[in-house]
C-alpha cells in the first residue's frame, strides 16, 4: 500500500484504478498498512474494529515462555535493520535475576531513505501498543519505554494520543484485561541525533546522557537500561507481533521465505512515479515493487538504487530481480537493512549522491572513535575535490583505501554503513568518478551534461 503522506492515508498507484484487484497488486500483503486509508485510522475505535487487542487476549491465554517460543517459531526477524531473530532476542532476558525488565522501540528512525516506522505510527499506533504489550508480558517487563525521534512532533501527539486511549481502555496500566499484567509505557522524543538509532547510544540517551555507542559485552538483555535486562526493538517488529498472535504462526510463515518469512514494509522512494509504502512478503522484487508502483518516473530509466537505506551498499539495473530478502540481499553483495529502497535514474550523479551521505555521516558521527570520526572527515574532504574537479587519480585509491580502514574498525555500524556507498560506487561506477577527475567537474553539470547526454540512452 502506499502512502499519502498529506493524510496518513492508502492511495492505489497509477493503473490500479477500478474496483479489481491486478495480478501485480496481488503481490501486496497488507496487514500493518490494511487500513491506513480510513478515516481516523489512528484511533482506537477503529483499531478494535479491525480485530485489534485480540492478539493481546491470546497471548494472555499462554504462559510467557509460550509466547516467547511462539515468535520465535513464526521466524519474525528485527525490521529494523539486522534481521535478528526476534524471539530469540527476548528469550536473551534472564530469568529470576531479581531486576527490573526493560522494553525499548526503537522508534528514532534517521537512516537516510528510511521511512517506515514513522508513517506507521502516524496510520496506526495501537498496533504497536497491542505488541508493547504483548512482549512485556513475555518478558517479564512492567515497564516499557517508546524513543521517538523529536522532530516528528505531529506523530508524538498521535502517538501520546493513542496511549492515553490505551490507559483508559485498560489496556496499559495495571491489571490489564483483569490478567494480573502492570505495563506502564512512557513515550520519550529524542534530540534528533543519528547516533542514536545505535541501540546502545540510544538507551544512554534514555538515561539523559550523551547519545554514544556502548561498548560490549555486557549487551543489553544482561545490562541495558538502568544496567538491567532490556529488549531494544524496532517499531514496525513489535507492531507485528498482534497479527502473528491472532493470526498464527503458519499464517506468518505462509508469506515470504523459509528463512525470511512473513510480511514487511518496503519504502519505495526517488525518481518512480508513485513513491510510498508498499507492504509485501520478504522475497519480492524491485522489479515487481516498479511494476505495482508505475515504474521509473516518465522518461527514465534507474541507473541505481539501494535496498536498505544510504548505509546499505548500492545496486544497478542488474539487480532488478534480486529477491528482497536478508539472504537474497546478502547473497548479492548488499544488505536488506531497512528496506529503504531508494532508485536514482539516469541525471543522478553518483559522486555527487555518495559525497551527500558521507557529509550526512561525518556530521552524525558521535566522535567517540578514531576510524569513524577521522575517516568520514576525510572521505567527505576527497569526495567533495573529486566532484569539484580537483583531485587526481591516486584520490580514488587513496579513498577506498580509507573507507577500508573505517568498515569494521569503528565502535558500531555508523562508520560500516558511511564505508559501504563508497565501496559499491566505485565498484560499479568507477568510471564516472574518472570523468570528474579528467574532465575537471561533473559531466552531469548543465554546462556540461550535453557530451554525457549524447552517450546515454533514455527510456520510458
Amino acid at each position: 500500500m502506499t502512502l499519502a503522506p498529506e493524510n496518513g492515508g492508502t492511495t492505489r498507484p497509477s493503473g490500479f484504478e477500478g474496483g479489481g484487484e491486478t495480478s501485480a497488486e496481488k503481490l501486496l500483503a497488507p496487514v500493518l498498512s490494511a487500513f491506513w486509508d480510513e478515516d481516523r485510522s489512528w484511533t482506537l475505535d477503529v483499531y478494535r474494529r479491525h480485530e485489534g487487542y485480540e492478539g493481546l487476549r491470546k497471548a494472555l491465554t499462554m504462559s510467557p515462555d509460550e509466547v516467547i517460543a511462539y515468535v520465535k517459531d513464526s521466524g519474525l526477524r528485527g525490521r529494523g535493520g539486522a534481521g535478528f531473530p526476534t524471539g530469540m532476542k527476548w528469550q536473551f532476558i534472564p530469568q529470576g535475576d531479581g531486576k527490573p525488565h526493560y522494553l525499548v522501540v526503537n522508534a528514532d528512525e534517521s537512516e537516510p531513505g528510511t521511512c517506515k516506522d514513522i508513517p506507521l505510527l502516524f496510520a496506526n499506533p495501537h498496533s504497536l501498543i497491542e505488541g508493547i504489550v504483548i512482549a512485556c508480558y513475555a518478558i517479564r517487563s512492567s515497564h516499557a519505554f517508546i524513543y521517538l525521534r523529536g522532530e516528528v512532533v505531529p506523530v508524538l501527539r498521535r502517538l501520546h494520543s493513542a496511549v492515553r486511549e490505551a490507559y483508559a481502555a485498560g489496556y496499559l496500566g495495571r491489571n490489564i484485561l483483569g490478567s494480573g499484567l502492570n505495563v506502564e509505557l512512557t513515550v520519550h522524543a529524542g534530540a534528533g541525533a543519528y547516533i542514536c538509532g545505535e541501540e546502545t547510544a540510544l538507551l544512554d540517551s534514555l538515561e539523559g546522557r550523551r547519545g554514544q555507542p556502548r561498548l560490549r559485552p555486557p549487551f543489553p538483555a544482561v545490562a541495558g537500561l538502568y544496567a538491567c535486562p532490556t529488549v531494544v526493538n524496532n517499531v514496525e517488529s513489535i507492531a507485528s507481533v498482534p497479527s502473528i498472535l491472532k493470526n498464527g504462526k503458519e499464517w506468518f510463515r505462509s508469506m515470504g521465505s523459509e528463512k525470511s518469512p512473513g510480511f514487511t514494509l518496503y519504502s519505495l522512494s526517488g525518481h518512480v512515479a508513485n513513491p510510498g509504502q508498499y507492504e509485501a512478503p520478504l522475497g519480492i522484487t524491485l522489479r515487481q515493487l516498479l511494476d505495482i508502483s508505475g515504474g521509473m518516473r516518465p522518461g527514465h530509466r534507474l541507473k541505481f538504487w539501494t535496498p536498505g537505506g544510504s548505509s546499505t551498499p548500492m545496486f544497478t539495473e542488474e539487480h532488478l530481480d534480486v529477491p528482497l530478502d536478508y539472504e537474497g540481499v546478502s547473497a548479492a553483495g548488499s544488505m536488506l537493512g531497512t528496506k529503504a529502497l531508494q532508485c536514482f535514474d539516469e541525471t543522478t550523479c553518483v559522486v555527487r549522491a555518495v559525497t551527500r551521505w558521507t557529509e550526512f555521516y561525518a556530521h552524525e558521527s558521535c566522535g567517540k572513535c578514531t576510524p569513524c570520526r577521522e575517516g568520514t572527515y576525510w572521505m567527505v574532504q576527497l569526495l567533495r575535490d573529486i566532484e569539484a574537479g580537483k583531485g587526481v587519480m591516486s584520490d580514488l585509491d587513496k579513498l577506498y583505501d580509507i573507507a577500508d580502514n573505517v568498515n569494521g574498525k569503528s565502535f558500531c555500524a555508523l562508520g560500516d554503513g558511511s564505508a559501504s556507498p563508497i565501496f559499491s560506487s566505485l565498484k560499479y561506477f568507477r568510471e564516472e568518478y574518472e570523468q570528474h577527475i579528467t574532465g575537471r567537474g561533473c559531466p552531469f553539470d548543465p554546462a556540461k551534461s550535453t557530451a554525457w547526454a549524447d552517450r546515454t540512452e533514455v527510456t520510458s
